[in-house]
């Protein structure tokens, strides 16, 4: 290995809460101080592979139900918390096997439990919180390399909202001095980075969509005993409940400008109850369709009204690069492409940009954890809302 290169493993499991992404890279010394390659058109790293590894139903019925709970076990939290920590480094342990690595560094972005961006009083103080689970040390212990963990509290205590940090990654590959590009990602929340021609960093513009892939899969499963629709099958056997649409796309989160997060607490349990409620007792095919309507529209409604040219319809941009769990949903990427045309936007994958759109998020917290290793900050201040770079994460050494 040439000297100062890395290997680097990137670890995410997403709100969907189905499981662990895991992404190794090399890290090339081409990285100035500020994080950006000073190569034209090559990336400074090279993907070695990436793998997914399910949870089992025991475990993801465990996670599910400690998000955005009104009332936990502390006992069943912190066995929570190093069980997914040997999880973590099981995944990473048979990747390495599978490629035939050996890793140098981890960046391990941890099962968000509770994510507020939003100050709310709590005992006399307004205050933003998170909280993602997943024991570092354990990690760094049993996969015998450093591993850089809980990325968001410090953009939070910069006065951001410690998210979305992804825009980093998004920054440093899509960038063009011609191409007005958007970097949409759709896993459990679906996020957007907007990174006009010839951005520098503080022209970005990143935030929350809303829901993903979360309420379709929460609808698939509690409807059709399913943990997600396969495809976007059931969606395209439906028809979308126009007044549901409308209803929901009314409400505040959608409204709010940007910056902005999203989790399940906007989206998650109470959220799935009303949208049901809405639908009353139209054909079950018809509410997973609306759902999966809910995330195309609220995405486009999102690039229409926050990334359009001042006083105009028509976007500063001409493509958007899908990734994440969304892409493999072909009614969804069918609706997603309808509600963009009027735009002038073309749909593209972070796949023809040698990014497999199932390990972006994994390779973004594995370069985010580079950067924080060679004590560089990483997250984007003009997404976050933070009002300083800041510095991410906290290292556990093994």
């Amino acid at each position: 290995m040439k000297k100062k290169e890395m290997i680097v493993a990137g670890v995410m499991s997403g709100t969907s809460a189905d499981g662990i992404n895991v992404a190794l890279i090399r890290m090339e010394p081409r990285m100035n101080p500020k994080g950006i390659s000073r190569s034209s058109g090559r990336t400074p790293f090279d993907l070695l592979g990436h793998a997914e590894y399910s949870y089992s139903k025991k475990v993801r019925a465990a996670v599910l139900a400690a998000m955005n709970a009104s009332r936990a076990s502390v006992a069943d939290l912190a066995r929570l918390n190093f069980l997914l920590g040997e999880l973590y480094s099981d995944s990473i342990l048979a990747t390495e096997r599978q490629f035939r690595v050996k890793v140098n560094l981890v960046g391990c972005h941890g099962q968000t439990l509770y994510h507020q961006g939003e100050p709310v009083r709590f005992l006399g103080r307004k205050l933003t919180v998170t909280w993602q689970t997943g024991e570092g040390a354990i990690v760094a212990a049993r996969v015998g390399a450093p591993v850089v963990s809980d990325f968001r509290p410090a953009d939070m205590a910069a006065g951001g909202k410690g998210a979305p940090l992804v825009p980093f990654l998004d920054y440093l590959l899509f960038r063009d001095p011609h191409v007005g590009r958007i970097a949409q990602n759709i896993g459990g929340i679906a996020n957007l980075t907007a990174i006009p021609p010839g951005a520098a960093a503080h022209d970005v513009v990143a935030f929350d969509t809303g829901p993903g892939n979360m309420v379709i899969d929460a609808l698939a499963d509690r409807l059709f005993h399913q943990p997600f629709d396969r495809g976007g099958r059931i969606a395209a056997s439906g028809k979308v409940i126009d007044r549901v649409l409308t209803k929901i796309l009314q409400r505040d989160f959608f409204r709010k400008a940007p910056p902005k997060t999203a989790g399940r607490e906007e989206f998650g349990r109470e959220f799935v109850r009303e949208f049901l409620r809405l639908c009353g007792r139209r054909p079950k095919q018809d509410v997973i369709a609306t759902a999966t309507a809910l995330t195309a529209r609220s995405i486009a409604d999102a690039v229409q009204r926050y990334t359009a040219k001042q006083g105009s319809r028509k976007s500063n941009f001409t493509e958007m690069i899908l990734s994440g769990g969304g892409a493999k949903n072909s009614t969804l990427v069918t609706m997603l492409a309808g509600e963009l045309t009027p735009l002038g936007l073309q749909l593209r994958f972070s796949d023809e940009f040698g990014l497999p759109s199932a390990a972006k998020e994994a390779v973004a917290f594995a370069v985010l954890a580079y950067e924080t290793w060679h004590r560089r900050p990483s997250n984007v201040p003009s997404a976050t809302g933070a009002k300083r770079a800041a510095l991410l994460g906290k290292i556990s050494y093994p």
